[in-house]
């Protein structure tokens, strides 16, 4: 028989929960902190709590006076008063404490409950999928991201009224009103300001295409955008490259850093001089957050376990870059050859990772030979190549064209053209670079009156 010793509570702990509610009471400002460590009403496990966090939330966000009378007439419009016992409980709470000093603690307790709670939630579902005898790599699967949600502190998954995003993105807006210098905070930015003009920059959950035909420059133009970011801006960035080799990677990138043509250091034909410069720049580098894996080919689920490692035991991860989409393979094996529908199974993971990371993803893409059949060669977006579903999965699609690669007699001899062909939140425009083949570097111009750069 089983004893009343060995029925086992969730973890808990009401009294802590009496006081983060009785606090707000006593001094409704401790809302500002509950907000900023993100306590939610899921994060009580007694239900009386939960209903009474709720309505205290609602009041805070009406900018409402909360005390017991205004919080019981919040809780009889959500037809829960019986159910949190009525006046008479909320009271109680608000004689509860002596003082609101503690509830600071309190919080941290009921947060950590709450967790805990999570963390058996997610053991419970675990051990149920092994009894299930469910694949065993997709249960491997569901638990790095199950574990990856709870070090992320994504311990509640629900749906948001939109008063609760309004008031959060007042809160927001109010915020960057006062210190317009925090706008960008959530933002990456290329390093050049034709691009970061029309896109405003990358954002947290985008996905940016950056497209273009064999010898465009592409990989050449991503690896400026990771130099820029890495080294200027002192951003985390990660490059998963299927393509080249890392020591490649390492190569271009130290040779745009440097000034040292990529052909000398390819062939080590280095004098002292340059033997001294690559030591400096090699210092600069190894002071930033540039991250490389070179793995031939990789799949989606591959990728997910990789960047969340990468967040979890490196550093936050401020942008992604993939090279290229089309060398990625789709984790089903039931294609059979469609590449069409594998390559939409690719993209439409890249964006789902975008958002589930809250990390901007870049991923190359190469364009289709429809290209080199037209007159006018500049690049559109039906020729992105193999699915449309990249198209309509992007954020934004970037696409490269040099002049000079189909007419070498052009006057806009090493000029590339940033073709920005989708912009969800805004413009649609080319900007110039101007790309100086031997370091692999794009560089603004200066003047396109006189062609400096």
């Amino acid at each position: 028989m089983v004893s009343l010793e060995d029925i086992k509570l969730p973890p808990h702990n009401i009294d802590a929960e009496k006081g983060v509610l009785g606090g707000v009471l006593m001094d409704n400002e401790l809302m500002y902190y509950y907000d900023g460590v993100e306590l939610i009403p899921e994060d009580f496990y007694q239900r009386e709590h939960f209903y009474i966090y709720q309505g205290l939330k609602k009041l805070w966000a009406a900018r409402k006076t909360i005390d017991v009378v205004t919080l019981a007439d919040q809780l009889g419009k959500d037809a829960v008063l019986d159910a949190v016992g009525w006046t008479d409980y909320l009271y109680e709470l608000s004689s509860f404490l002596l003082s609101t000093s503690s509830c600071p603690e309190y919080v941290k307790i009921v947060k950590e409950k709450s967790i805990l709670r999570n963390i058996l939630k997610t053991s419970q579902k675990i051990i149920g999928d092994v009894y299930e005898q469910k694949d065993t790599l997709q249960v491997l699967q569901d638990i790095e991201k199950r574990v990856f949600d709870l070090t992320q502190n994504n311990v509640a998954e629900k749906v948001h009224s939109i008063w609760e995003i309004l008031n959060k993105r007042v809160e927001e807006y109010m915020e960057i009103v006062d210190h317009p210098e925090k706008a960008n905070l959530k933002k990456v930015f290329s390093g050049y300001h034709g691009l970061d003009d029309m896109l405003g920059g990358f954002k947290p959950a985008e996905l940016i295409i950056l497209a273009a035909r064999p010898s465009m420059g592409k990989t050449a133009f991503a690896l400026n955008i990771l130099k820029n970011m890495a080294v200027d801006q002192k951003k985390s960035v990660a490059l998963f490259s299927l393509e080249m080799s890392s020591e490649q990677i390492a190569d271009r990138v130290l040779s745009m850093v440097s000034g040292i043509p990529m052909w000398k250091i390819s062939k080590w034909q280095l004098d002292t001089e340059d033997f001294t410069v690559m030591g400096e720049s090699m210092e600069t580098l190894s002071e930033t957050n540039i991250f490389i894996d070179d793995k031939w080919s990789t799949t989606i689920p591959e990728l997910k376990s990789k960047i969340r490692r990468l967040k979890i035991e490196k550093t936050n991860l401020d942008l992604v870059i993939i090279d290229y989409l089309q060398l990625m393979s789709g984790s089903n094996s039931w294609y059979l050859g469609n590449r069409v529908q594998e390559i939409s199974e690719i993209s439409r993971g890249l964006k789902e990772l975008a958002r589930e990371l809250e990390i901007p993803i870049m991923a190359l893409s190469q364009l289709s030979r429809e290209v080199e059949k037209r007159v006018d060669k500049k690049p559109q977006l039906s020729d992105l190549r193999e699915s449309g579903a990249i198209e309509q999965d992007a954020d934004g699609v970037i696409m490269l064209h040099r002049e000079d690669y189909y007419d070498p007699d052009t006057d806009k001899k090493w000029l590339t053209d940033i073709c920005v062909r989708k912009n969800r939140n805004g413009p649609v425009w080319d900007s110039e670079l101007y790309f100086e083949k031997e370091i692999m570097k794009f560089s603004e111009l200066k003047s396109k009156s006189d062609g400096t750069y």
